[in-house]
C-alpha cells in the first residue's frame, strides 16, 4: 500500500513540475495539468493526501521504517527536478523506487535502522535500480526528439546512440543482482525460473527497441509490468 501511494503521490508531483513541459511532448499534452483542465495546485493536495495516507501506514510498521520514509519520501519529491540539470535523471528514479526494499526488511526483521538489512537487502536494491534506469531510458528514448527540443535531460540523450546497448547492459546487471540474492537468501527453483523468462522476455523486446520507434519503445517500457509481475510470483513461490 505504501508503495502504490508513494509512486501515486509522485505522478501527481511530477506532472506539477512538468506541467509546461509536457504540453509540448506529444505523449503528455493531453494530461490534466498540461492541458488546463484541473487547476496546478490540485495536484500538489492529491500528492500531499496521498504522501499523509502512506505516513499513516508506515506508522504501523515502527520508527525504523519511519526514519526510511524520510528520505524515501524526499528523494520522490526531487526526482521530477532533476531531469533539468543532472545528465541520468532516471537513476535518481531507481533510488526513489528501491527505497521500498530496506524500508521491508527493516519492517519485517524488527531489528532497529541497520541490523536487518544484509547482503541480500544491497543486492535486491542494486538490481531494482538497475532495472528501473533500463525500462525508463526505454520510457525516454520514446520522448527524446521532444526533451531534446526543450532541452531536458534524461539517459536516452545521454547514452545517445549506445542507448539500446546500455538498456542491455543494465538489464543484465539487474539479472546478475537478483541472482547474487537469490543465492545468498537459498531460494526455491521458481525464483530461477522466473529470472530466466525475464530474459527471454527481455531478449524478444530488443527487435522492438532497436527501431527507436517512439511508440515502440513506449510499448516496451509497458510491457516491463510483466517482468515485474513474473519477478513477483517466482519470489512468492519460491518460499511457499
Amino acid at each position: 500500500m505504501g508503495t502504490f501511494l508513494m509512486r501515486s503521490a509522485g505522478c501527481a508531483i511530477n506532472d506539477w513540475a512538468d506541467r509546461d513541459f509536457d504540453r509540448n511532448v506529444w505523449r503528455t499534452a493531453d494530461r490534466p495539468l498540461a492541458s488546463g483542465a484541473i487547476p496546478h495546485h490540485h495536484a500538489l493536495w492529491v500528492a500531499a493526501g496521498l504522501a499523509s495516507l502512506a505516513a499513516v501506514f508506515a506508522a504501523t510498521l515502527g520508527r525504523a521504517v519511519l526514519v526510511w520514509a524520510l528520505p524515501a519520501a524526499l528523494v520522490a519529491a526531487i526526482y521530477p527536478f532533476m531531469k533539468r540539470f543532472f545528465p541520468i535523471p532516471q537513476a535518481v528514479l531507481g533510488i526513489a523506487f528501491s527505497f521500498g526494499i530496506p524500508m521491508a526488511f527493516v519492517a519485517v526483521r524488527d531489528a532497529g535502522l541497520w541490523g536487518s538489512l544484509d547482503a541480500t537487502t544491497f543486492w535486491l536494491f542494486v538490481g531494482n535500480l538497475f532495472w528501473v534506469i533500463a525500462y525508463d531510458t526505454a520510457y525516454a528514448i520514446a520522448d527524446r526528439p521532444d526533451d531534446l527540443k526543450i532541452g531536458i535531460r534524461s539517459s536516452a540523450i545521454f547514452f545517445g546512440r549506445w542507448d539500446v546497448t546500455a538498456i542491455v547492459a543494465l538489464e543484465l546487471a539487474a539479472l546478475f543482482c537478483w541472482a547474487v540474492a537469490g543465492r545468498i537468501a537459498v531460494v526455491g527453483p521458481s525464483y530461477w525460473a522466473a529470472l530466466l523468462v525475464i530474459a527471454l522476455f527481455w531478449t524478444a523486446q530488443l527487435p522492438a527497441l532497436s527501431t527507436r520507434d517512439p511508440k515502440k519503445a513506449f510499448q516496451v517500457f509497458l510491457d516491463h509490468n510483466w517482468a515485474g509481475l513474473i519477478w513477483f510470483f517466482g519470489t512468492v513461490f519460491a518460499w511457499a
